[in-house]
């Protein structure tokens, strides 16, 4: 019987914590729409979940791969799923009464990063040590990836359904989906407490009389240097793509925008009595606030007045003014329902690749597929930049209300934006299997420095953010995703070519 069989249950776990890493990762996006709303953040900060949660890739990157060389695999993803309890619990605290805090949900995001960084390099060594390494230890991976594809689409298709209408999304909209999360670790906690795994054998050092340092690391490889930036890059593609469609389709339309804009100018002219009063209007532009009064109906009437409370208290505090609506980036105005759904598309394509992937991974080699994808990203991404946005195609969507299907159109561009998915869902196994191949004693610790790389994420969706306030078009902003698919075909055509094979790794 083959060392893999034997190692079923490690399996199944390492897939099991695949899938959960997405599903809590990607809770991050559409959490930006409620911060935006909420806590009155720019389009930038907007994005500040993202950047909590991967920038603590950068801090805990490497000493989650020391922690595996000195407590094993298992140890670390009991401390991972500790730490990610602690860091859903501080998000969903964020949104209390009395506690409701920008700085809370930050915190809570940046803690639950560090659970994500550290299950990220206990699992994707773990499936290409127990896959046996190679196109195999890939294809391993790739069946991961299967299951960490399902749980983004469940992620964006519940978030929509909870969300529902952009402008009025606070975090207590979506405690069932934090619940969920937190559920989620809870029960992974236990099955791993209880789950005997036999741990691949670890690279021991033998104790000389005199010790010598090894004049070598992971970093003397140049084809794994060129790795980490490459992982570093992809995370702009991955999440930079799904994220600003989500923007773009669920902001205010250009013509709603400039409405918003002559009422905050008309009350910093004193022309409206009240701060009430401005917020009434400022509402009433995208809200048919008589009908839903004579409608009757208690429960939108009450959700209509909150909504206006809760402009009032923004415009006080100054998170609503002239200055800061005529620098939002206009988009498609749709409701937060459809447009999840729409984006759970992108993470259902990557579940298909990823299936693809898996079942062809033994025989096609990662150089060959991340060219090919790469290429197909360039494609697609340029197609959906600069496709006329007045040609528009309808898609289902499903109002969660009336439990009916409903229609909606969006720019054609769009759906070559989803179909990036396909090409992401095999990217990070590709590019990881090529920058430790040939690392021998140095993967453990090159999986935690490749994992620091995730951090690439919260820069590059930040940069995306700054040059769509730069442009004014969240479509522009994709020069970005551009650039960073250009440079991982360079590294599979190039980059990922071992040239330091006369280096000792065992």
């Amino acid at each position: 019987m083959s060392q893999q069989k034997k190692q079923w249950v490690a399996i199944i776990i390492m897939i099991a914590l695949f899938a959960m890493i997405a599903f809590v990762t990607n809770l991050c996006s559409p959490m930006a729409i409620i911060v935006k709303n909420q806590f009155g953040a720019s389009d930038f900060l907007a994005q500040v979940g993202n950047y909590g949660n991967f920038i603590a890739y950068l801090v805990m990157g490497i000493p989650s791969g020391m922690l595996i060389k000195r407590f094993g695999y298992k140890k670390t993803a009991l401390l991972a799923l500790l730490v990610g309890i602690v860091g859903i619990l501080v998000q969903w605290m964020s949104g209390w009464n009395g506690v409701e805090s920008f700085a809370v949900y930050l915190v809570g995001a940046f803690i639950a990063g560090f659970c994500m960084c550290m299950l990220n390099t206990v699992v994707n060594p773990m499936l290409n040590l127990l896959g046996g390494g190679g196109n195999k230890g890939n294809q391993l991976i790739q069946i991961g990836g299967v299951f960490n594809s399902t749980a983004a689409v469940a992620v964006y298709i519940i978030m929509g359904a909870l969300i529902g209408n952009a402008a009025k999304a606070k975090i207590s909209d979506v405690t069932p989906a934090l619940f969920i999360a937190l559920g989620i670790f809870i029960v992974g906690f236990i099955v791993i407490l209880f789950s005997k795994i036999e741990e691949p054998e670890q690279h021991v050092e033998v104790k000389q009389a005199k010790q010598v340092k090894d004049k070598y690391s992971a970093f003397s490889f140049r084809h794994f240097n060129l790795g980490i930036l490459a992982i570093f890059l992809y995370m702009g593609v991955e999440v930079g793509v799904p994220t600003y469609v989500l923007q773009y389709l669920t902001s205010d339309t250009e013509a709603i925008k400039a409405k918003k804009e002559v009422v905050m100018q008309e009350y910093e002219q004193n022309k409206f009595a009240s701060v009430n009063e401005a917020a009434i209007a400022f509402v009433g532009v995208t809200t048919d606030m008589d009908a839903i009064r004579n409608s009757g109906n208690k429960e939108e009437i009450e959700d209509l007045n909150k909504q206006i409370t809760d402009v009032e208290k923004k415009i006080t505090e100054g998170t609503i003014t002239a200055e800061k609506v005529s620098k939002a980036v206009p988009g498609r105005g749709m409701n937060a329902t459809i447009v999840g759904l729409i984006v759970a598309v992108y993470w259902f394509l990557m579940l298909v690749g990823r299936f693809v992937g898996g079942t062809i991974g033994g025989k096609v080699s990662s150089r060959a597929m991340i060219t090919t994808v790469s290429i197909a990203s360039l494609v697609f991404v340029a197609f959906g930049m600069f496709a006329p946005t007045d040609i528009t195609v309808n898609v289902p969507g499903i109002d969660w209300a009336n439990v009916s299907l409903i229609w909606a159109e969006v720019p054609i561009g769009i759906f070559a934006f989803l179909l990036v998915g396909l090409c992401t869902s095999v990217m990070w196994g590709g590019i990881f299997n090529m920058a430790v191949e040939g690392l021998g004693k140095y993967t453990a610790i090159a999986s935690g420095a490749f994992m620091t790389m995730v951090f690439g994420c919260a820069v590059m969706v930040a940069i995306q953010a700054g040059v769509a306030g730069l442009t004014g078009s969240y479509l522009a902003s994709y020069v970005v995703v551009l650039f960073c698919a250009a440079y991982i075909l360079f590294y599979a055509l190039i980059g990922s070519k071992n040239v330091n094979k006369d280096i000792p790794v065992e």
